[in-house]
């Protein structure tokens, strides 16, 4: 900042000249204070610059006894989760009063690689979402299945000169960390010595292994499920990054331990949210509104979705209504429903009454590589088949609804002709996994309970972490018709019954991202939906949502990958069929 904007702001802080707005007979929402002060806000470039009574403005906002608030900060999402690209993800968040993400693209980067990230950074730029990023820690995520790159710590420097890089994304390969793998260390060792935040992915450690990544340099977690969990990290000096997504649902069990004496440890995150939730339920806004449903004092809970956020990341100009911060803010008409009138990012309205201010944004050019990521090798029928015996125990995938986390059954399964018939009676039906990147011809095999599905098959790209083909059915034709149809639309999701698609949502670009506006995908998402209906698939859960994270090696208990059955609380993969 130059001397005369500091004059300025100086200036118009004394009185001695007019802001550019004043938003006036407002209640700020103090989150220092923890309490609402009755006073007018006047706003120079941007900034914050005074709070008080009796200033001048070029532009005068009437509050009119609202609440103004600090806009909402997510503290952990992936975009590539919601299919669209940033443009249009701001599109759908700002309405709902976020205006800062800390975004981790370990998605695309697991398909793309460097070119990935760039694209995430490019097309990012010149929007009014505010779009932080932590590099990806861990690609692949594991060294137990195949991912599309392989990026070391010499790969991501020249990105941490990036203004909106603030640090290393989520460290999944606690193995890794716990073992000093050079590797792992060597993208440690850099990120401290940048004096740059590191996020950490704690699915299932004991407290062990929080001492571990605490003493690591690694500083928040938002896969603590239980309270409990929370409150070790939290004595550890970590940061809980209080997670509600399309999935992982898991405020209400870790909202209970929230408190006066720790609640500034304590921030909101999404992590993956389709696009349908959060058009129609919310970002952050629907996070601080259960917050505030589980008892939590709504400034609490504002403070939690502002300055915490801000504060854990070091935006030391964000979250809060004070000189010298970010004129990011909104004004509530209400503060228990939290009903967001107006959002405004650095002092200019960008959404009002729940609909977005339109923006033009030049269009990144996005490179070729990345809309040619399917690469399989011609499958067959006999390369789908489970050779079992009569009374043949497996180890099954059970799903548990609306959770990440996954159970570990041994149970006898159907049998016709030597080989393993899917039994709709028993949910028992057949996945596979199918390597995209380099046409390896890797499929790993399995069973799962659980889906519901009564009949055909659904397939789709996105599978955490390394976005390999995940498919689920009923049968073998329509598992080879969906998985063959990943190859016609470039990625995306399929829903497919008796050799027909029933529904398609192509994700050109890494088969992740669309390349179409968030309303044609959300027109195509509600087909998909329709199309399990169809399927006879259960209302309890998002089947594809669910299916996705089934493919994910780091989250307990059993998962799949091309490499087969992974026993995640062994760490290595098992026999799928188990001894008679």
């Amino acid at each position: 900042m130059n001397k005369v904007k500091l004059k300025r702001r100086i200036d118009v802080a004394a009185k001695r000249e007019e802001a550019d707005l004043v938003i006036k007979n407002g209640h700020i929402i103090d989150v220092f204070n923890q309490e609402l002060i009755k006073a007018d806000v006047a706003i120079v470039e941007g900034t914050i610059v005074a709070i008080g009574d009796n200033f001048l403005g070029k532009e005068i906002i009437d509050a009119e006894n609202k609440f103004i608030c600090p806009s909402f900060i997510d503290g952990h999402v992936h975009i590539e989760s919601s299919m669209i690209s940033p443009p249009e993800f701001s599109k759908v968040v700002l309405p709902h009063g976020v205006t800062t993400i800390i975004a981790d693209p370990h998605e695309i980067a697991n398909v793309s690689g460097i070119k990935g990230i760039q694209y995430m950074l490019d097309s990012s730029d010149n929007i009014p979402l505010n779009v932080y990023m932590m590099l990806p820690s861990c690609v692949p995520a594991t060294p137990f299945e195949n991912a599309g790159a392989v990026l070391l710590a010499e790969d991501l420097d020249s990105l941490y000169n990036h203004p909106r890089v603030l640090g290393l994304g989520e460290v999944m390969d606690y193995p890794s960390v716990a073992t000093t793998n050079q590797s792992m260390m060597d993208k440690l060792h850099r990120a401290i010595g940048r004096n740059k935040k590191i996020d950490g992915h704690a699915a299932g450690l004991n407290n062990e292994a929080l001492n571990i990544y605490a003493a690591a340099g690694i500083k928040t977690d938002h896969e603590a499920v239980t309270g409990i969990e929370a409150k070790e990290r939290l004595k550890r000096g970590m940061y809980v990054i209080i997670r509600q997504g399309s999935v992982a649902k898991d405020l209400p069990n870790l909202i209970e331990i929230v408190n006066e004496k720790n609640c500034r440890r304590c921030l909101f995150g999404t992590d993956d949210k389709h696009i349908d939730d959060l058009l129609l339920e919310g970002s952050i806004d629907h996070n601080v509104r259960l917050a505030i449903k589980h008892n939590i004092d709504p400034i609490m809970a504002i403070s939690m979705a502002s300055l915490n956020a801000a504060e854990c990341y070091g935006l030391t100009t964000k979250g809060a209504i004070a000189p010298g911060y970010d004129a990011d803010l909104l004004i509530l008409n209400n503060l228990a429903e939290i009903e967001i009138e107006s959002v405004y990012v650095g002092g200019k309205q960008v959404a009002k009454n729940g609909r977005m201010i339109e923006f033009d944004v030049q269009n990144t050019i996005v490179d070729s590589s990345l809309k040619d990521s399917i690469h399989i090798p011609s499958i067959h029928k006999q390369d789908l088949n489970i050779p079992v015996k009569k009374h043949q125990v497996a180890n099954i995938i059970e799903i548990i609804p609306n959770s990440l986390l996954t159970n570990h059954l041994v149970e006898e399964i159907n049998h016709e002709g030597g080989s393993f018939k899917p039994c709709i009676e028993r949910d028992h039906l057949k996945i596979v996994v199918i390597e995209r990147h380099r046409s390896t011809g890797n499929i790993g095999l399995g069973i799962v309970k659980g889906l519901k599905l009564k009949r055909g098959a659904i397939a789709t790209t996105i599978a955490h972490d390394s976005h390999n083909i995940i498919a689920a059915g009923t049968n073998d034709d329509d598992l080879l018709f969906a998985v063959d149809q990943m190859k016609n639309i470039g990625g995306g999701l399929v829903a497919v019954d008796n050799n027909k698609v029933l529904a398609a949502l192509p994700l050109p670009i890494s088969g992740l991202i669309s390349d179409e506006n968030y309303h044609s995908v959300y027109r195509k998402l509600n087909d998909i939906n329709h199309a399990l209906q169809k399927l006879d698939a259960s209302s309890e859960f998002n089947p594809f949502l669910t299916l996705s994270f089934l493919a994910l090696p780091v989250i307990p208990h059993l998962k799949i990958t091309d490499l087969g059955i992974f026993d995640v609380t062994s760490f290595k993969h098992i026999p799928l069929l188990g001894q008679n």
